[in-house]
């Protein structure tokens, strides 16, 4: 076992997840006062929320994430990617900015653009997921899909606690996963810690929110969860890595396309996402939210299962189980419920 696996292995990454877990919460019910008064979001016709509620917790779990992380990788000599941080302090305060002045759509793609892109070219050349590809054009579509992944998590950032459903699920597997050997360290750190953060944050944001992740919080959260996704799919698990988010890109992807198809300005905010049209078709927040967590659970399930199997069939077979089980919920999202 290298030192970084006996420095860090159980014990040590759960307290790093419980450190987290409490400066995020920390920071929150601090910082919840200013928020009111400076970063305050107003209802309107596409919102889930009824009251101005202020928005920009985001800032505490990512502090939260990213010193935490660092903090554990500096003792156990596990170096998180100076990249990935500045890229991820600059996409959030991209973020705190939209929050508060609301930022051109051009501005918006061009900086996360930017940060991802410094991510993804700073990887070793040897990370790659279709060595048959050209790297250039193999990097450039990851930095496509990197801009999607920061803004899909953003646009599933409408009702209470679903990010937090979708994220600790998410960074649970991810911290198993490499706790087995499956996952990088610098990546387990940083699962870890968002895990942590997203869990010190959630008693502020089960319904009735007192407080948002604003943009601040979702952009760079995106940023982090993709990144560690591709780290993932780097060590030859692209099932696994598509799995675990795979209700977050069905719902975003589905909703996009049909926005384009009925030429409707779909860079602009609207309530036509599946989980969104799930209260509007009489589901409560709390069941929404319960049944996304439920699928991300049974996703992240399937996600190790095909990593520890290691088998070609199981592999097959978990896809096909993961989209089966997000169509299902997709479909009951999309039904009226009867009265």
């Amino acid at each position: 076992m290298s030192s970084a696996a006996e420095a860090l292995a159980g014990a040590p990454l759960l307290l790093a997840a419980a450190v987290a877990a409490l400066i995020s919460a920390l920071v929150t019910w601090t910082s919840r006062p200013l928020l009111q008064r400076y970063a305050l979001a107003r209802p309107n016709a596409r919102s889930s929320h009824r009251i101005p509620t202020p928005q920009g917790a985001g800032i505490a779990v990512i502090a939260a994430t990213l010193l935490v992380a660092s903090f554990w990788g500096a003792s156990a000599n596990v170096a998180i990617p100076p990249a990935l941080v500045a890229a991820t302090v600059v996409i959030a305060l991209v973020g705190f900015a939209d929050d508060i002045v609301s930022l051109p759509v051009l501005v918006r793609l061009v900086l996360q653009a930017a940060c991802v892109g410094a991510v993804v070219f700073t990887a070793p050349e040897t990370a790659r997921i279709v060595p048959a590809l050209p790297l250039a054009l193999e990097r450039g579509l990851i930095i496509l899909a990197g801009v999607w992944f920061v803004n899909l998590v953003n646009f599933m950032d409408g009702l209470d606690l679903m990010t937090v459903a979708e994220v600790v699920p998410v960074t649970a597997a991810l911290l198993l996963l490499g706790m087995l050997g499956d996952l990088p360290w610098p990546a387990v750190l940083i699962a870890a810690a968002l895990c942590g953060a997203m869990l010190g944050f959630a008693p502020f944001n089960r319904p009735v929110a007192r407080v948002f992740l604003g943009d601040v919080g979702s952009l760079p959260i995106g940023l982090l969860l993709g990144w560690c996704l591709l780290e993932l799919a780097y060590r030859g698990q692209p099932a696994a890595a598509l799995l675990l988010p795979a209700y977050y890109l069905a719902d975003s992807t589905i909703t996009l396309f049909r926005r384009i198809i009925r030429r409707e300005p779909f860079w602009s905010a609207h309530r036509t996402h599946f989980y969104q049209r799930a209260t509007d078709n009489g589901f409560t927040v709390k069941r929404v939210v319960g049944e996304a967590f439920a699928l991300n659970l049974v996703l992240a399930l399937l996600a190790i299962a095909t990593v520890r199997a290691g088998s070609m069939t199981i592999t097959i077979v978990a896809l096909f189980a993961g989209a089966g089980a997000v169509a299902l919920v997709l479909r009951r999202f999309s039904r009226a419920q009867a009265s």
